[in-house]
């Protein structure tokens, strides 16, 4: 689904902020792409949907190379949502921002098919189409601009913090629509976090950068109960890892470390014992 092939990539001849990356992502796939600010995150996710070009290697999508690849065909592919909706939205009513998009992928002259399918968004995210997409709230923003990107039915969604700036329940309410999107429909998904708690609910596989370079590729709890890969990374795993951890033994083995009610339960068992 895709695929890097020794990726680099350098701003206006500056030094390479992305170098050598080399990964394949299976279709159906969740993946988080973790490091600190400046890893090279977003410019990874942004050479994954074109809008970066490769200075050298080779960034595949369905098979389809990016560089030789018309935007409007990249755009049936790959949705990304932007961490801030603000300089995403464009449009004066929520109606016409998520008719948008359709029409620049599928043409002005399906208009019945682009109503029908904004009609479906309107209802799923209950939205009313004449409101001011800026007279929203945070969290409303960042849903328009999902349901804008999730519009043409890409079969892979890019997320870059895509949970910034909201509460808990407008991040749990977006979260568990994506995660519906992955296990459901399919959709492969791809997500810039810093969040570790979000990471280890969500995602399944993680992308640990560092100075622009894939230093570590696993499943997440792996990922995050290895302690120097974390702190090359300059991250700290979940709190609930990070218990787990120093209670030690079966504790930081156990498959179910992540959750509290399942360490609490074997701690009451070692007690009895």
């Amino acid at each position: 689904m895709i695929r890097a092939e020794h990726v680099s990539y350098s701003y206006h001849g500056a030094a390479q902020t992305v170098r050598d990356l080399s990964f394949h992502i299976e279709k159906g796939e969740f993946t988080a792409i973790l490091g600190e600010n400046g890893a090279g995150k977003t410019t990874a996710v942004k050479l994954i949907d074109g809008l970066l070009l490769p200075t050298s290697g080779r960034m595949l999508v369905n098979g389809l190379d990016t560089p030789k690849t018309r935007v409007s065909e990249r755009a049936r592919q790959v949705g990304y949502l932007f961490q801030n909706p603000d300089r995403q939205i464009c449009k004066n009513t929520v109606r016409e921002e998520i008719a948008f998009g359709l029409r620049a992928v599928w043409g002005k002259g399906e208009e019945e098919k682009i109503n029908a399918r904004t009609d479906e968004l309107l209802d799923l995210f209950s939205f009313r189409g004449d409101e001011e997409p800026f007279s929203l709230s945070r969290g409303q923003r960042q849903q328009v601009a999902l349901a804008s990107t999730l519009a043409v039915k890409p079969a892979v969604l890019l997320l870059d913090e895509p949970t910034t700036g909201l509460d808990y329940r407008e991040c749990t309410r977006i979260m568990e629509f994506i995660r519906a999107l992955n296990e459901d429909e399919g959709t492969t998904v791809v997500m810039v976090c810093h969040d570790m708690e979000i990471v280890l609910d969500y995602a399944r596989r993680a992308l640990v950068m560092a100075g622009g370079a894939l230093i570590g590729d696993g499943p997440v709890k792996e990922i995050f109960r290895d302690p120097a890969l974390m702190e090359r990374a300059s991250l700290l795993p979940p709190q609930i890892v990070q218990i787990a951890s120093s209670l030690g033994g079966e504790f930081a083995r156990a498959d179910d470390a992540e959750t509290l009610s399942s360490m609490v339960a074997r701690a009451a068992e070692r007690r009895t014992v």
